[in-house]
């Protein structure tokens, strides 16, 4: 005789309460990529100007930045977040607006931290061209 099996629901997955996280903003020219983690590092929302549905050239601008940050903020509303650090590396026209959506959501800032790299006299540069 065959026995009847109980079919279980799989349980959902809760999401965890994270109060205090990292915020990385990298701002190139072509585009913008925004990065939200917990305090150890581990990603909980990114979102880019790419993703916010801008093409081509319009993804570096400052509008495209200040929506990839919405987006992103958007996506950790689960987490609860409600302190934020900010990392901004890169010289693009988002650096500043990125940041200025998320002071205009309701997380408070900590700290604003630049972290570009600078090169300490890097790479050789190319020789002069002649004309």
């Amino acid at each position: 005789m065959a026995q009847a099996t109980k079919k279980t629901t799989p349980k959902k997955k809760q999401k965890k309460s994270v109060p205090i996280g990292k915020m990385y903003v990298q701002a190139t020219f072509n585009n913008t990529i925004i990065t939200i983690t917990d305090p150890k590092g581990g990603v909980l929302a990114s979102s880019s100007s790419g993703a916010s549905g801008f093409k081509g050239s319009r993804k570096g601008t400052a509008y495209a930045a200040q929506l990839a940050s919405e987006n992103a903020l958007e996506k950790i509303k689960p987490y609860k977040m409600n302190q934020v650090s900010v990392y901004i590396r890169g010289i693009g026209q988002g650096r500043e607006a990125a940041v200025r959506a998320l002071s205009n959501s309701d997380i408070m800032v900590t700290s604003i931290k630049d972290v570009t790299g600078v090169p300490h006299n890097g790479c050789r540069p190319r020789k002069a061209r002649r004309v």
